[in-house]
């Protein structure tokens, strides 16, 4: 029989920690021991949701992770915490799925992979768009040869605000006492369009693109009057062959997973001998190759077990050994948090940057 995986939830920062405790009590080997944040109020719905018992409900981590013995801890902190929270967590062993983004900095980033080694146990980052089918599909061709090498992509990612939706995409007005207690609307606390979703389309991209690393970076950002943070950035990125590029947005007209705005959020990723576009939570995804320049429709795959989240991805990769898919590697999320830290400091300073060592 197949191990019964024990999976806490702890820091309920980020309302993904909704739909990974959903993948977790849907998956036929693991359960959910344990939640765990310091503000109770967070965890009221995933009790309610799950049916947790009041001893599997902890404030404090130590306590939650000494009774409860996980095998994985899935971390949901605000950006700008997640070195801290693999810190706190790392000593007790268990694997531990982040969500995105890989870190507030690089330098966190290296600290996380750093506090992990001792150990000998998973770290991961989850980005949600993997498990999206046009993301899957576009990447099943390029590996076959489609276009030949990829040499650009083009992102643009964003909705209407973090605020506006919640776990299951459950849709909500936000206040503006909400926004101003959001860390995601913190400077301090690694706020911001450009730290939620640049990630996405430089992570993604380096996977589309093979890992190869960029040379340098151009980015500009928009802060609207009465944030600390910006809501829409734009950045250049230079490669040896080429440019591309990524943009984000807080204040789409609509949410992609809705109905699409305009322009479209999702990657156009040009190759050698043809493009392939790529839009999020979309049924088909158009392509273009030199015996076929007119350009035509493939329906995406279906999405199978284990590739359709994170949670049962990661238990496969440690049930089998299984490699993961490219965005969990670490090698392929430290150049996509490289390509954001570089793009980051460009904004502040107004000028083109090398890429950040």
């Amino acid at each position: 029989m197949s191990k019964k995986w024990r999976v806490a939830g702890i820091n309920f920062d980020h309302f993904h920690m909704g739909d990974l405790l959903r993948q977790t009590a849907d998956h036929p080997n693991a359960e959910i021991v344990a939640v765990c944040d310091e503000h109770p109020e967070r965890m009221a719905e995933a009790k309610r949701n799950f049916g947790l018992r009041d001893d599997q409900v902890f404030t404090d981590h130590r306590a939650c992770l000494e009774q409860t013995k996980p095998h994985i801890v899935i971390l949901c902190p605000a950006a700008s915490k997640h070195g801290d929270w693999v810190e706190k967590v790392a000593p007790y062993g268990t694997h531990i799925i982040m969500e995105k983004p890989f870190a507030g900095s690089l330098a966190e980033a290296d600290a996380m992979i750093t506090a992990m080694k001792p150990h000998g146990k998973l770290l991961t980052v989850n980005w949600p768009l993997v498990w999206d089918a046009g993301q899957q599909t576009a990447h099943r061709l390029i590996q076959e040869g489609l276009i030949g090498e990829v040499l650009e992509f083009h992102h643009h990612g964003g909705n209407r605000g973090p605020l506006y939706h919640g776990a299951d995409k459950i849709e909500k007005e936000p206040t503006a006492a909400e926004k101003a207690a959001s860390w995601f609307y913190s400077q301090s606390q690694g706020g911001g369009s450009l730290l939620d979703y640049m990630g996405y389309g430089t992570t993604l991209g380096t996977w589309h693109l093979g890992g190869k690393v960029p040379l340098e970076v151009t980015c500009a950002w928009h802060t609207t009057p009465g944030l600390e943070v910006d809501e829409h950035s734009i950045t250049a990125i230079r490669y040896e062959f080429g440019l591309s590029k990524a943009e984000t947005r807080w204040g789409t007209f609509t949410d992609p997973w809705t109905f699409q705005p305009q322009p479209k959020c999702g990657f156009v990723l040009k190759g050698s001998d043809g493009t392939i576009s790529c839009y999020d939570y979309e049924p088909t995804i158009r392509v273009q190759t030199r015996a076929r320049p007119e350009g035509f429709d493939v329906p995406v795959d279906q999405i199978l077990a284990p590739n359709r989240n994170p949670v049962e991805h990661v238990i496969h990769h440690l049930e089998t050994g299984a490699p993961l898919i490219g965005p969990l590697r670490l090698d392929i999320s430290r150049i996509g948090q490289q390509i954001v830290d570089s793009a980051f400091q460009s904004a502040r300073e107004k000028k083109t940057l090398s890429l950040l060592p």
